[in-house]
Order: structure tokens, then sequence, then C-alpha cells
């Protein structure tokens, strides 16, 4: 029987999210509402039945171990696990991860003693529902030693992702990292026989997703080296060498490693008919479960829009946004597309108290804010009042200290404290 290995990247410093990754690892970036953007790909691989799975980070790992601890437990009749691998000093390597392929290599050490006949490889920072069970199957009947997961595109999007030209047997004969947008990738357009419906805005190239599926053999051979990223290096060196298998993938896909990404994704999940579905019953994502209580809403008007457990909202007007764990809203706020983290704790009465007589204001939002177009990171505190988004127009990005503006997005983060009357 297959024993499939799953291994979920989880990216470098993630910079281009920061703040939000200012205290913790890319992967362990809240997302709507209740869950972690890794539990995207680790409950793709659990509804695929792949239940044995290492995550690679370096950076900010603390929370991520915590989070995966605490949620991915099997029993004894499991055999699965579900594992943080952050970078760490040997007698044969001392240095950080130098890229992907480098990130595998490291770590084959500690995936060898599993026996995997297979290595899945997913990343850790995009939100798409696969059937990856599906896509081990086609891998095993092409008889290729590699399968790349592949997604259709604009000629647009191109310039930012990997792009393979592929036969009518779905075999890729070509691949190319990121062409500029003086590249001539004509050649590269899907063959009809594999294009399927492209009715919806020209999605004529394929672009991979960063997920392979690789014969254990296959990726010994192809690490045995010093390459040190797969789409750059090691696929063109394979693709030279073995015939390398295409699974066209048309369900929805996002990158969320932007601000402007995590943004636009999060409030995508408002929508009446949101490109990723939560509410499928039959692949389900899984997550921290906290035994919060229900939301209380008092006198609330709440207009498309999700609300985590454990919110207390009081006559608060919301709109397109995503209002996270244990979110305390006061009387009188008014939120229109803001994504709102939550908070790790409830204060209690003592410590309120004793913030106020600091004046220092409660973690939440306090009455009468008037937010509109903002991230609000976890733990933040917005005094009574404070108006965020409403009167400034152009937005410079910066870091202006007690927030940053990213992609023209007002991040308001992790820990801030926003005295009454602040206005942004």
């Amino acid at each position: 029987m297959a024993n499939v290995l799953s291994i979920v990247l989880g990216g470098g410093k993630g910079t281009r999210l920061f703040p939000l990754t200012k205290d913790r690892a890319k992967p362990a970036v809240p997302f709507g509402g209740k869950y972690r953007i890794v539990d995207i790909p680790i409950s793709n691989c659990i509804n695929a039945g792949f239940k044995r799975i290492y995550i690679l980070t370096q950076f900010n790992s603390a929370s991520l171990h915590i989070h995966v601890a605490r949620t991915y437990v099997f029993d004894d009749f499991t055999n699965g696990f579900v594992e943080v691998l952050a970078a760490e000093q040997t007698l044969t390597h001392s240095g950080w991860y130098e890229g992907t392929a480098d990130a595998v290599r490291k770590n084959l050490v500690h995936f060898r003693p599993q026996k995997p006949t297979h290595y899945l490889i997913v990343s850790g920072d995009q939100l798409y529902s696969m059937d990856l069970a599906d896509m081990f199957e086609k891998h095993v009947a092409s008889g290729c030693g590699l399968t790349i997961a592949c997604t259709t595109v604009t000629k647009e999007a191109t310039g930012a992702l990997g792009i393979a030209r592929v036969d009518r047997k779905s075999r890729i004969v070509e691949f190319t990292e990121k062409p500029g947008p003086e590249k001539d990738i004509s050649a590269f357009r899907i063959p009809p026989e594999l294009a399927g419906d492209r009715r919806s805005g020209g999605k004529d190239f394929l672009a991979s997703m960063g997920i392979y599926i690789f014969d254990a053999a296959l990726m010994e051979e192809a690490l045995a080296n010093d390459l040190m990223d797969f789409g750059k290096e090691v696929i063109p060196r394979v693709l030279a060498e073995k015939p390398v298998n295409a699974y066209v993938f048309r369900g929805y896909w996002e990158d969320i490693g932007t601000i402007r990404n995590f943004y636009e994704a999060n409030l995508d999940l408002t929508r009446i008919a949101p490109e990723f579905n939560f509410y499928e019953e039959s692949r389900p994502i899984f997550t921290h479960r906290r035994n919060l209580p229900a939301s209380k809403l008092n006198h609330c008007t709440i207009t498309q829009s999700l609300t985590a457990d454990g919110c207390i909202i009081t006559n608060a007007s919301i709109a397109n946004s995503i209002v996270g764990i244990r979110t305390i809203i006061e009387s009188g706020a008014s939120l229109d597309g803001v994504v709102c983290v939550g908070a790790d704790y409830y204060e209690s009465d003592a410590e309120k108290s004793a913030n106020a007589a600091k004046g220092v204001p409660n973690i939440g939002i306090g009455k009468g804010c008037i937010l509109k177009g903002c991230i609000i990171d976890k733990n933040a505190r917005i005094g009574d009042n404070c108006r965020i988004g409403i009167d400034v127009k152009e937005r410079l990005d910066g870091d202006f200290g007690s927030h940053h503006v990213v992609d023209g997005i007002i991040v308001i983060p992790k820990n801030a404290v926003l005295p009454s009357g602040t206005a942004i």
C-alpha cells in the first residue's frame, strides 16, 4: 500500500504579510474569523486520508507550535500526526532554510524513518479545496515520478507564477518561472483537449500551484545536490530528465501571501455565494476547538458578515465584515469592510477597572467607533469614538507607529492601543 508523507511548506519571514507576521509564522496567521491559514492545507490532506503531516517553518514558530499541538491530536488507531519541524542546527548544517527544496532536503533525515513511498508537497499560505486523493490516483496512473498541480490563469497573472506548457496527454513539456511581460509565452496556451470551460475571463494558461507529488525515489534523486528551490531549480532539472505529469485543477485557488490578498479573501467569505466554501460538510476545515459560548448580539444590524464564537456585540452596525473570536464591540460602533481577528482571552472586571484607571481602553472596539476598510489584529484596544479609514481618501503605505498601511489597507497590529478619539 502507498505511504504518503505530506509536507506543508511554511514559507520564510512572511514579509508580504507584515505586520500580521510580526509575532507569528505565516501559516499561523488567523483567517476567516476562527481559523488559521495552515488549517486549509492540513484539512485538505486529512480529507484525502493523508494523515502523516509535517510543517516546515523557521520564523516565529511558537504560535504555530501551540496551535498545531492543541488542534491536531489523533487517536492511537489512526497512526497519524501533524508535527512542526522548525529549522535546526546540526553537525551537518547550521544555516536557515535557503529555499523550498533546501527545507525538504534538510529534513529528509526525519522523513526517511516513516518509509514513505510518495511525498505530497503543499504550500502553507493558499486557499483552496482540492481532492488530493484524486490527484494522487492520477499521479499513480500517469506512471510519472512527479505530478504538479496546475490551475488555469489569465495572461496577466502569469508574471508572478510558474507557467507550464503541456501536451494533449497532460505531460509537462516545458516550464518557465515567472515569465516577464516581454517574454512570448503564446506556445504555453492550454491545448483545446484540456482547456475545459474557459468562458470566465480567458484563463488560457496553466500555472503551478506549488503542490507536488513525488515518488520517494525521485525525491531522493532530485535533492541529491545543492539546488535550493523547487519552482526555479528542481522542477526544470527533473523536466529535463524525466516525464512529469500535470494535474489540472479548475476550482477556486488563491495565494493569500499578501495583505491585499488576505483582506480580499477574507471579505469574499462574507458574500452570499463565496468562492471558498467553509460549509461543505463532506470536506470540513478543521481548527482548534475552543469551547467558547455562542456569540451574543444585542440589538444589532448585521449585513453579509461572519461572526465567530464568543463575541459580544451591542447596538452596532456591521456590514461586509469578519468578526473574529471573542470580539467585544460596544454600543454605537459601525464596521464596514473590516477584518477583525478577535482576541485570545476575555478581560475580567478587575482588569478592566485597572486599565480604566490608567486610561487604557478595553480589548475590543469602543463606543461610537466608525471603522472602514481595515484589518484589526488580535487583542487590539480601540477606545471610544475612534475613526479608522473614514477621513482620508488616499492612503500612503508605511509604518505609522500605532498602525500600518499596506497595499492601501490600514492594519492595526496585534496588541495595539488606540486612545479614545483617535482618527486614522
